[in-house]
């Protein structure tokens, strides 16, 4: 089975199991989440160890605010679950994108040092991929035009903590966060884009653009 394969056939899996439980909500939601951050942090425990508490007191933070965020988006208003669905949609067409652009045109590393694969054109096939996708989807859904202006620069957020996660594995000297996902990792391999977006977009609400 090739890599390719086996990764998408592991991301529509994940796709799935995210999907029902945020259209489930309410107590099934937060344990999903529940069990995800603690995956999280431990995973995170694993990269560090040996950096210091500090390191280990900062995963406890980098694994609940996210945690926090999506469970307020979900359960704050009557739109919560189509704000929440635009979160998903924003970091994932930004990953998809950026991976088939950077596979396709990528020519110019966009951080060498941290991780060489990355590229300029697939930062770039990221956000528009997140701004196409998330633009459709709060325009079908009616949640507000700033979401337009903000896809762009969360899909930048989004490919910013991928790399940040890409220098603490480096520092580390490891491939991946863990080996719990056929053909993409750990969790953090996975979820540090949703991270800062998820947290970008509950401080956005909380200061009322969407």
């Amino acid at each position: 089975m090739s890599d390719l394969l086996v990764r998408t056939l592991t991301a529509v899996a994940m796709i799935a199991v995210a999907l029902g439980a945020a259209f489930l909500g309410g107590n099934m939601f937060a344990l999903a989440v529940a069990a995800v951050a603690t995956l999280m942090f431990f995973e995170w425990t694993r990269i560090v160890r040996g950096w210091g508490p500090m390191w280990y007191a900062s995963g406890f933070v980098y694994a609940l605010v996210p945690a926090l965020a999506l469970l307020w988006i979900r359960e704050r208003d009557a739109q919560g679950l189509d704000l929440l669905l635009w979160v998903f949609i924003v970091t994932w067409s930004t990953d998809i994108g950026a991976y088939f652009a950077g596979r396709s045109f990528g020519r110019n590393p966009l951080a060498p040092a941290i991780s060489p694969k990355k590229t300029v054109e697939g930062l770039i096939g990221g956000i528009v991929a997140a701004a196409v996708f998330g633009g459709i989807w709060a325009q079908l859904r009616g949640l507000g035009h700033a979401l337009f202006f903000l896809a762009p620069f969360f899909a930048i957020a989004a490919q910013g903590g991928d790399l940040f996660e890409s220098w603490m594995k480096r520092r580390a000297g490891i491939k991946d966060s863990g080996d719990w996902l056929p053909g993409h990792g750990g969790i953090l391999d996975r979820l540090d884009g949703l991270v800062p977006v998820g947290v970008l977009t509950a401080l956005a609400q909380l200061a009322g653009l969407t």
